[in-house]
């Protein structure tokens, strides 16, 4: 698929930046949620899901238009943005992540609401974080909103927090077409191929821009949890990710965005950013992987700081980042790609079983239970994994709990299981965040 892409003169970051202009404001659509609704980010309110807060088959979101083109899932909160170039919001907002008052009554973050301050852009398509939410224009500029200590809103030094939208100049003219958000980093990717870092950059999690890397408290002082139960181990990696933070005294912090140098002379095609790490997909194939390497996420013998090559024998196409894994759409680099023959390979922690296969968990390998399933995009939360195929069928896998699969229960998947009750369904996106799923039907 990558090789024809390139050999008719459209790159996988062109190609991002026309995806949702021909998603179709033609069809109506449906978006759909499943998963831990602690937060609000499912949207649904206690009239559909009853007492609890959870949903364990996919739902559909009341109050939002019939015309979305894309969702996105950041870890507590939700945004989806439509045919018109409106982004809607729902879910945590501690942070003034939705883009509304932080003061604003509790009861009604779970109910989606347009996005005030974009009147000035044409929304394409839209990205979160934990604290933060961001949006493209349809000319390219770059807009935030929300809460960040570390750096991740990009709008220069000691600027930590934004009610409304804003637009990042420093990335003005650069006709951005992706975004990707960990925990206090991000990466910026522009349609001709270049990237740009910024934020919290322990570890090399955004390579090289200007300073020494720095290696953080997390990667010298982290333990594996070693608990056999899925709860309290996820919950002793979030203790452990939340001591070292808080060791953090002066924080390596770049406040704008820049240049990755060891990216310089290469052209990207995608980027992912997991909770620590990131991952830099070039458009001659290669993969590269930076930041924390507790898990094995970085997938790489190198134990080098910054931007380093994944050792990979596949051609990946596109690429996803959960908390502390990997995954890959790839195609076999022994076989001629036909745009058919994919595969995903993943890599990383596997406690959940969110790498859906055995074997090495510091090796990229390929997940088996999709072999002849075509996957065309796949996503990664906490503990749990998303695949969208060819068919627009999805599958999941991992941790089940608070129904966060779709599969109608809170057990765990060691295999990829097919998510039945989208059966019949058009699925044309499936998003993954911290805890929960959004799914987007084509009706």
């Amino acid at each position: 698929m990558m090789l024809r892409l390139l050999k008719h003169g459209r790159t996988p970051a062109e190609r991002l930046s026309r995806r949702w202009m021909s998603s179709g404001s033609h069809s109506k659509t449906t978006v759909m949620s499943f998963g831990d609704g602690s937060h609000g980010a499912l949207g649904l309110p206690s009239s559909i899901i009853g007492m609890g807060s959870d949903a364990y088959e996919p739902t559909p979101i009341p109050g939002l238009p019939p015309d979305v083109v894309t969702v996105a899932a950041g870890h507590f909160h939700s945004l989806a943005v439509t045919s018109e170039g409106h982004v809607w919001a729902w879910g945590r907002n501690n942070e003034g992540q939705l883009g509304r008052d932080p003061l604003s009554p509790r009861e009604t973050w779970n109910e989606p609401k347009r996005v005030e301050g974009l009147h000035k852009v044409r929304v394409q398509t839209a990205f979160a974080s934990g604290v933060i939410s961001a949006a493209i224009g349809d000319d390219g500029s770059l807009w935030v909103w929300g809460s960040s200590k570390r750096g991740q809103l990009g709008l220069g030094k000691g600027i930590t927090n934004t009610a409304l939208p804003s637009k990042i100049e420093t990335l003005s003219g650069e006709d951005i077409v992706k975004v990707s958000l960990g925990w206090g980093h991000a990466l910026a990717l522009a349609k001709n191929g270049n990237l740009f870092g910024w934020g919290y950059y322990a570890d090399g999690r955004i390579g090289k821009i200007g300073r020494e890397l720095e290696i953080s408290p997390l990667e010298s002082n982290s333990i594996k949890p070693r608990s056999r139960g899925e709860s309290s181990a996820i919950e002793a990696a979030e203790k452990s990710v939340m001591e070292a933070i808080e060791k953090e005294k002066d924080m390596p912090i770049i406040w704008e965005p820049g240049s990755i140098e060891e990216l310089h002379e290469l052209k990207v095609a995608d980027v992912a950013c997991g909770l620590d790490h990131s991952l830099v997909l070039c458009r001659d194939g290669t993969l590269f992987s930076g930041g924390s390497n507790v898990y094995g996420q970085l997938g790489r013998a190198i134990k080098d700081l910054g931007m380093q090559p994944v050792d990979i024998n596949f051609l990946p196409l596109s690429i996803a980042s959960g908390l502390g894994h990997c995954l890959a759409v790839c195609n076999d680099r022994s076989s001629e790609p036909t745009g058919n023959a994919t595969s995903v390979v993943s890599w990383g922690w596997n406690k959940s079983s969110q790498l859906g296969r055995e074997g090495p968990d510091n090796t990229p390998q390929v997940v088996e239970g999709l072999i002849g399933e075509s996957p065309v995009s796949v996503s990664g939360g906490r503990a749990h994994s998303l695949a969208l195929t060819a068919k627009k069928e999805l599958w999941a896998w991992g941790c089940g709990r608070n129904g966060r699969l779709g599969l109608g229960s809170s057990a765990d998947e060691a295999e990829p299981m097919l998510v039945e009750y989208l059966e019949g369904s058009d699925v044309i996106q499936a998003v993954a965040g911290l805890d929960h799923s959004l799914v987007l039907v084509s009706e």
